[in-house]
């Protein structure tokens, strides 16, 4: 699934290629594409139709786009092979389209959702007071987001009595990490993913949230990770952070720090990366 980086670059480019154009129709070609619009498709195209896409905005991973001139936006599900793509009208159809948003304006491109494996969807949703689809009002600010709590997250990390690694990836604690910037971030403290939280300092904390932040954003900076075609931004295009990925996916690699052996340990029906020399285990209590 993407992550915040991800994301991010999608978001950015709908923001170029999508904002501000009103919607002249919406067509689903699947209707598992709009299954968490409960009321169906017909429901989901009509009420589209005509409204005025607002700045897109995110949250961690998730993805929206507000209609300017309701209280409500559409809710955009990546799953793990979703994507958004601004081609032009003429472009063949993908073959795993699965809707199409045509606009009421000369430009001549149109924004199509695309799925191979259809874990994702669009999904039309009321805002909050502040701004977001109320069936993510839960998530908590991202890393990235200025009003991010620093002091509030140790405060909850301390009293969370977690592994650091569950933590990151808990989305009511901190949104937008996934597995692979986590294990990034975690090489670059030296923590091993099972390093209880109840005992972090504050500067320890602080320093974590530093390589969170600068892993993703050096990967934000060469368009994201992607280790195939599922992942691309709205141009079609493939982000390059995999080739500077310095723990995951790099089973038996040597470290780029000390030139351990890179390991990979089953974790949460995922895996996790790390060396063992740099990422010491913490120790079992008798």
């Amino acid at each position: 699934m993407p992550e915040l980086p991800e994301v991010e670059v999608v978001r950015r480019g709908l923001e170029r290629w999508v904002a501000h154009r009103t919607v002249a129709e919406a067509e689903v070609l699947h209707p598992r594409a709009v299954r968490r619009h409960i009321a169906g498709a017909d429901d989901f195209t009509h009420r589209l139709k005509g409204h005025r896409i607002g700045t897109p905005s995110r949250r961690g991973k998730y993805l929206w786009l507000p209609l300017e001139d309701t209280q409500q936006s559409v809710l955009a599900h990546l799953g793990m092979s979703g994507q958004l793509l601004v081609q032009p009208h003429e472009a063949p159809d993908e073959k795993h389209l699965r809707i199409r948003v045509r606009f009421a304006d000369t430009l001549k491109t149109e924004l199509r959702f695309v799925d191979q494996r259809t874990f994702g969807g669009l999904s039309l949703h009321d805002n909050t007071p502040d701004g977001l689809p109320d069936v993510i009002a839960h998530i908590a600010r991202d890393p990235l987001d200025p009003l991010f709590d620093d002091e509030a997250f140790h405060q909850a990390l301390r009293r969370k009595r977690s592994t650091i690694k569950r933590a990151l990836l808990d989305q009511s604690l901190i949104s937008g990490v996934g597995n692979i910037y986590a294990d990034e971030a975690l090489w670059r403290a030296r923590l091993h993913y099972e390093r209880p939280t109840a005992n972090f300092t504050r500067p320890r904390t602080t320093e974590l949230l530093g390589h969170v932040r600068d892993v993703m954003n050096a990967a934000l900076a060469v368009g994201g990770t992607s280790f195939d075609s599922l992942y691309v931004n709205v141009n079609g295009e493939s982000g390059y952070f995999d080739r500077s990925l310095d723990a995951y996916g790099r089973e038996g690699l040597p470290c780029k720090r000390c030139g351990t052996p890179m390991r990979r340990r089953p974790w949460m029906n995922r895996s996790s990366y790390f060396c063992p020399q740099c990422q010491r285990a913490p120790r079992v209590s008798s």
